[in-house]
Order: C-alpha cells, then sequence, then structure tokens
C-alpha cells in the first residue's frame, strides 16, 4: 500500500495546487502588503471550502505574523498556514471512548447515501480482527436489502459475525438484539450500520434518536461513540449535514470517506473549526487495509505542499 502521506498528497493534489499558488500570489511582484493581499487569500481558503470561520482566524494570524516581520516570503506564509491549520485539526484529537474492560465498545455509524457508512464499518471490523478484536457488525439499513447483502459480504471478508434481519424489519429492534448478542458473546465491539438519510428528512432522523434508546435499553452506557462519516468530495455541503446530524444523532467523531480523490481538502478544516469534533480515521481506498488513523500533521503537510514527497 501507498504511504498514508502520498495518498493523502495525491487526494489533495487539487486544493494544494490552488491554495499554493494563492499564498505565492500574496508576496509576488509586491513589496508592501496592503490589506487586500490578504483580502484574497481568505476568499480563495473559503473558496477551498475551509469554512468563514476557519479563513478568517488562519489569515488574520498570518497576516499579524507578517506584519511583525515573523515571515516574509511564500515560503514563510505556507509553512505559517500549514502550523495553523494542524493546530486546528489537533485541538479535539483524542482517544476512542471506549467501554470498560470486558465489556463491548458500541460504536453507531451515521450518514447521508453513499457517504461510505458500510465499507467504513466492514474496514474498521478488518483493522480491529487484525488486532486481536472480537467485532460484532449490525446491519440496521432494512431498507436496502443491498446494504444488508453488502455487510454480510464484509463480514465474510474480515470473518466477523453480522446481525441482521428481514427486509424492512425496525431498525431499532436489530440494534437491540445486536446490542443483546455482543453482550452476551462477550464481544470486543459492535458496530452499527445504519440508513443513510438526509439531514433535511425529519421521520429518518428521529428514526436515529428511536435506534440509540433502544441500544440503551439494554446496555446503558451505550453507544459510546456516534461517528459521522463524511464524504470528503462534497465539500462545504458537509457542514450542514454535520450541523443536522449532531443535533439528532448526538454525533461525537467524524470518519472522511473518499480521501483519496478530493479536490476539497479544506472541508475537514471547516467541520474541525465549526463543531469541534475529532476526526478519527480517514478512507482512502477500497481496500479493507485503506482505513487510517486520521493524521493532522500529514493532512496538513499534503494541503500544503503540492510536488513534495515524503
Amino acid at each position: 500500500m501507498a504511504s498514508v502521506f502520498s495518498i493523502f498528497k495525491r487526494g489533495l493534489e487539487k486544493s494544494a495546487t490552488k491554495i499554493s499558488r494563492a499564498i505565492s500570489g500574496v508576496f509576488t511582484g509586491i513589496k508592501a502588503h496592503d490589506a487586500s493581499s490578504f483580502e484574497d487569500l481568505e476568499a480563495m481558503l473559503v473558496s477551498a471550502d475551509f469554512g468563514l470561520k476557519a479563513a478568517m482566524e488562519i489569515t488574520a494570524s498570518l497576516k499579524d505574523r507578517y506584519d511583525r516581520g515573523v515571515i516574509s516570503t511564500d515560503a514563510d506564509l505556507i509553512g505559517a498556514a500549514k502550523e495553523e491549520v494542524c493546530s486546528i485539526l489537533r485541538q479535539h484529537a483524542r482517544e476512542i471512548h471506549c467501554a470498560p474492560e470486558g465489556k463491548p465498545t458500541v460504536i453507531l455509524f451515521v450518514g447521508v447515501n453513499g457517504s461510505g457508512k458500510t465499507t467504513t464499518i466492514g474496514k474498521l471490523a478488518f483493522r480491529l480482527q487484525n488486532e486481536g478484536k472480537k467485532v460484532i457488525m449490525a446491519a440496521c439499513d432494512t431498507f436496502r436489502a443491498a446494504a444488508v447483502e453488502q455487510l454480510q459480504l464484509w463480514g465474510e471478508r474480515t470473518h466477523t459475525q453480522v446481525i441482521s434481519s428481514r427486509h424492512g424489519a425496525d431498525p431499532a429492534s436489530v440494534a437491540f438484539d445486536a446490542t443483546q448478542a455482543a453482550l452476551a458473546r462477550n464481544a470486543d465491539f459492535l458496530l452499527i450500520d445504519t440508513a443513510g438519510r438526509q439531514q433535511n428528512h425529519k421521520d429518518l432522523m428521529d428514526e436515529l434518536a428511536k435506534i440509540r434508546r433502544s441500544i440503551a435499553k439494554v446496555y446503558p452506557d451505550a453507544p459510546h461513540e456516534v461517528w459521522l462519516t463524511v464524504d470528503a468530495s462534497l465539500g462545504a455541503n458537509v457542514v450542514n449535514q454535520a450541523r443536522e446530524f449532531s443535533k439528532t444523532a448526538g454525533v461525537s467523531g467524524l470518519v472522511l470517506t473518499k480521501l483519496d480523490g478530493t479536490g476539497r481538502g479544506g472541508m475537514a478544516v471547516a467541520l474541525h473549526r465549526e463543531f469541534e469534533l475529532p476526526t478519527f480515521f480517514t478512507g482512502l481506498g477500497e481496500q479493507p487495509d485503506e482505513l487510517q488513523p486520521f493524521d493532522p500533521e500529514l493532512y496538513a503537510e499534503a494541503l500544503f505542499a503540492p510536488g513534495q514527497e515524503k
């Protein structure tokens, strides 16, 4: 498998080129910079899906450093911008909230249609199994027969048990049964797949709350994590998704998917700044081993360093 940095770099190359050109433009042919130079830089960061809050903060810090003579070249500016982004991405990093020893850790996955929930669960099961953990997966997307089949295929592929039910069954009941099974079978992790839903569909969003209540009936401390899978190629659109899912499902963390081919790299920064949520993993491809822990330093390096190798 290619290095994580090289995949980040390839996936973020479009964003990195755009950002580096804009940063170089702040200094090229100009000796005394006025506010408009940095206003242009701020606008570029917004257009690269950094979000207004992060773009304003990053630009203000860079301008302050420039005004104080701390930075004076485009290389200085890129290095300083990298530091600012890395700081934002690190700010709320933490370990996974795990259950006490001997109890299963329950992770509920939510997100819109096509965001990569099922694939992420399969790849995480593969990773955990390789670490010697006993994993159970729950197929609570009962509306799409293909979703259950997809998770069962991942179960076969990773030698992981899958709890499922008939097409159209109550997802909350499946979650209830799966939680009971995880407790009875001394599982280390229970990974729960849910149906993709748009954040503005109230009935389906309410169903997530029902699933949480069903899990808590049999296991009061669960779920220990609720992770929103975010399609990195969608850019700023995911901010609204995260806002609504956070209200309904109590999102505690993020997984960035499809990062191997996006030009919308600033989106991760926008999400971290807006919601103060940690990113736990990134999906870098379709293979079982292409789910990697999120690394703020490598991400920032790739986002501001087109053409570099590491």
